[in-house]
C-alpha cells in the first residue's frame, strides 16, 4: 500500500466520515490547518489516483472517497483500523463482542479523555438476531468496567435506516467513531448511505 503523509491520512477519514457534508479545497483546509493550495494538490493528486471523486456543485468542485473502487475499499479499512490502534485497550476490552460480520464502534467523551468521561459508548452493529447475546456480553463486560457501559445495539438493516434518515445521533456517531473492529464492513456500509 502507497505510503501516505499524516495530513493525507487524516483527510481521507474526513472525507469518507463526515458522509453528509461537502468538502472542496476551502473546506478541507480548514478543516486540516494547512493552505488551499496544499489541500488542492492532495485532492487532485487523489483524484488522479481514482482514490477520490469528485462532482461540481455550484462554483464549487467537492470531492468524495471513491467507494466504487476495491482499492479505495480497503485503503479506508486500513486507516480505520490504524486509527483503531491508538486505543488497543478499548480494542482489548470489547474483543469478546468480535464476530464476523459485527462492527464494534466506540465514541463520546470516552476517546477524548477516558478519566473525564461519564461512561462508555459503544456501537455494536450485528446480524439480526444476535442482540440477546450482545447484551449478555455487554452485561458480563460491564461487572468488571467501573464506568457505566451505555451500548447502542442495531442490526446492520436499522443503522443503515437511521443513516439514510440523516438521525442526527447516527450522524454525529459516524462523523467521529473509531470503529475497533469490522472495519471493512463498515465501509461497504457506509458506501450504501454516501451522498454521491
Amino acid at each position: 500500500m502507497t505510503q501516505f503523509t499524516k495530513n493525507e491520512k487524516k483527510a481521507l477519514l474526513i472525507l469518507f466520515k463526515d458522509i453528509f457534508s461537502y468538502y472542496n479545497a476551502n473546506s478541507l483546509s480548514k478543516k486540516l490547518g494547512i493552505s488551499r493550495i496544499g489541500s488542492m494538490k492532495m485532492l487532485k493528486k487523489f483524484e488522479k489516483d481514482n482514490v477520490l471523486k469528485s462532482e461540481k456543485i455550484g462554483k464549487s468542485i467537492v470531492y468524495k472517497p471513491n467507494l466504487k473502487y476495491d482499492y479505495v475499499i480497503d485503503l479506508i479499512s486500513f486507516l480505520l483500523s490504524d486509527e483503531a490502534n491508538n486505543f488497543k485497550r478499548w480494542k482489548e476490552e470489547f474483543k469478546d463482542l468480535f464476530k464476523e460480520n459485527r462492527i464494534i464502534m466506540l465514541y463520546g467523551s470516552t476517546i477524548i479523555n477516558y478519566s473525564k468521561a461519564a461512561d462508555i459508548d459503544v456501537m455494536i452493529i450485528r446480524k439480526e438476531g444476535e442482540s440477546g447475546e450482545v447484551h449478555r456480553a455487554i452485561m458480563e463486560k460491564q461487572r468488571i468496567i467501573p464506568k457505566k457501559i451505555h451500548a447502542i445495539d442495531l442490526s446492520a438493516e436499522e443503522f443503515l435506516s437511521n443513516a439514510r434518515e440523516r438521525q442526527k445521533a447516527i450522524i454525529d456517531i459516524i462523523r467521529t467513531a473509531i470503529i475497533l473492529y469490522g472495519q471493512k464492513r463498515y465501509v461497504e456500509l457506509i458506501n450504501n448511505v454516501s451522498s454521491f
